[in-house]
């Protein structure tokens, strides 16, 4: 056993490797056995039950009880001091009264404690005053003191100067590869006793001694790590500056800011589109007093009296060039009229020579008073004409006929359907043509009465023969009974015509019988219009 023992090596920590809870001060306090002892021994205070801790805050020890800190109270809290830094004494947090150089004092002070204590603070009112000015204000008093601050600065520009060359050339030397940094060779010897002290290790020995020196470094090699910008930590705070309140901008002060670019009036490098009020606004144009002569409105008059003279020499122009042109197409008209009109009497001539002598009844009788086209030819006699017995010399007619006429004027249909139809080709080119008047007349409402004949009927189908007449038929009164009720019934007498004439008048046959009511019994023909 003891050669073990002997064969190891020293223990490094020679405390024990339980915890010892009789030297432990807490349980000391709690489980000594004499009175004075416990006499001495914290006493917990009462700890208030939950929802009854309202304006409870503890700040000694005995507050807290036999535990820790209260987590629903937020203020900083020790129990058993613990986290408590030591040396601080728990005092008021009232500053002492503190003056400057001067014996004024230093009201600043609260703003120069905790983080700002080593910040420079300003926070009087000649920090707002420029230096100069201050100086002249304090004098001679503090030129020493100037002096020495003077001093002051210019050795540690200096000191930071030679830091910050020190620094360049180091870098700029490693940046030329012919200046390879020198390494040091320096080396170091280190002796020391192993932990391990047995024969098995290093051959027994207690002691060893090592020789330590720098490892080389390669000029060429690149940078292993990647250097990070730490942020800067919050300097001073900056010098406060003092305003005046803001006034309102009018619209004038805004527009004398308003500053216009200065734009070139040879160079325009990036081929920009300048507008031309910016370019006259930074030619200056507008400094300057526009002055229009007189000569321009005369010009201007003159272009419009001009103008106007120029439309109506060309409003003449076209217009006689118009009537010219009307003239121009009256006169071919009236030749092709006149062309027309030959044309048609060559053509008519020879039928109208022909049929010149014939008599009436000759061209009733061969049916050549049809008015349409298609005669032509020689003349022809109808020998129906000769040997007829009626005539004149033969009787003419019975006894109890009236009529002049035999037979009707027009009785072949084709001679009754031309005649109330317009001609074909004729004036066709001024008039139009055949059809179109025929239509014109049949759709025309002109002899169309307002008001039918009572009694009558009109008739809606196209009529092919002239209008005839019936004679009314009068019904047989011999003995004149009929007349004499119709006198009797308007009043009068037939002993009221006698005398009442006055005169006589002789006339012929077509004499007028006004005031003559006596005579013949005979009443007047009453014509009626055919169906």
């Amino acid at each position: 056993m003891a050669a073990l023992k002997d064969l190891l090596p020293d223990a490094k920590n020679s405390t024990s490797t339980y915890y010892d809870h009789a030297n432990d001060p807490w349980f000391k306090q709690r489980f000594s056995t004499s009175e004075e002892e416990k006499s001495t021994v914290v006493t917990a205070k009462p700890v208030p039950p939950y929802l009854k801790r309202a304006g409870f805050v503890p700040r000694k020890v005995e507050d807290f009880g036999d535990g820790g800190a209260f987590p629903e109270i937020h203020i900083a809290q020790y129990p058993l001091d613990m986290g408590r830094v030591k040396g601080a004494k728990p005092g008021s947090k009232i500053l002492p009264v503190t003056v400057d150089a001067r014996g004024n004092l230093a009201y600043d002070a609260i703003v120069k404690q905790n983080e700002n204590a080593k910040k420079i603070v300003y926070s009087q009112h000649k920090d707002l005053i420029p230096k100069i000015l201050r100086n002249e204000e304090e004098g001679d008093d503090e030129g020493e003191e100037e002096e020495e601050m003077q001093k002051e600065i210019e050795e540690t520009m200096q000191e930071t100067k030679a830091a910050l060359e020190k620094i360049v050339n180091v870098r700029l030397s490693a940046a030329q590869p012919k200046n390879v940094p020198k390494q040091s060779s320096d080396s170091k010897y280190i002796k020391y006793k192993p932990s391990q002290q047995s024969a098995a290790f290093n051959s027994g020995a207690k002691e060893r001694i090592i020789r330590m020196v720098e490892m080389p470094v390669d000029p060429l090699e690149p940078p292993k790590f990647k250097h990070k910008r730490v942020p800067k930590a919050s300097g001073s705070p900056p010098v406060p500056v003092m305003h005046s309140p803001p006034r309102p901008v009018t619209v004038k002060d805004q527009q004398d800011w308003k500053i216009p670019p200065c734009i070139s009036n040879w160079k325009n490098p990036k081929g920009y589109t300048i507008p031309l009020d910016k370019r006259l606004a930074a030619d200056g144009r507008g400094l300057q007093e526009v002055q229009i002569n007189d000569n321009f409105a005369k010009l201007s008059e003159a272009l419009y009296v001009a103008e106007q003279k120029a439309r109506e020499a060309v409003a003449m122009r076209s217009k006689v060039q118009k009537e010219m042109m009307m003239k121009e197409k009256e006169r071919k008209e009236q030749e092709l009229r006149a062309l027309a009109a030959k044309a048609r009497s060559e053509r008519t001539g020879t039928v109208a020579t022909r049929d010149r002598d014939r008599d009436i009844s000759e061209k009733v009788a061969l049916g050549m008073a049809s008015t349409g086209a298609g005669r032509g030819g020689e003349v022809m006699y109808d020998q129906r004409l000769f040997n007829q017995e009626k005539g004149m010399d033969s009787g003419f007619a019975t006894d109890d006929q009236y009529n002049i006429y035999d037979k009707g004027l027009f009785t072949a249909q084709p001679t009754l359907s031309t005649l109330y139809r317009p001609k074909k080709d004729v004036d066709s080119e001024m008039y139009g043509g055949a059809d179109e008047q025929l239509e014109k007349i049949m759709k025309t409402e002109r002899f169309k009465p307002d008001k039918a004949f009572a009694g009558t009927s009109e008739k809606s189908g196209p009529r092919d023969r002239p209008v005839e007449f019936e004679k009314e038929v009068e019904e047989a009164d011999p003995f004149g009974l009929d007349q004499f009720l119709t006198e009797v019934k308007k009043g009068k007498k037939a002993m009221d015509k006698v005398g009442s004439g006055g005169t006589m008048k002789a006339s012929a046959g077509s004499s007028m019988r006004d005031g003559y009511e006596g005579g013949s019994n005979r009443s007047r023909i009453n014509f009626e219009r055919g169906h």
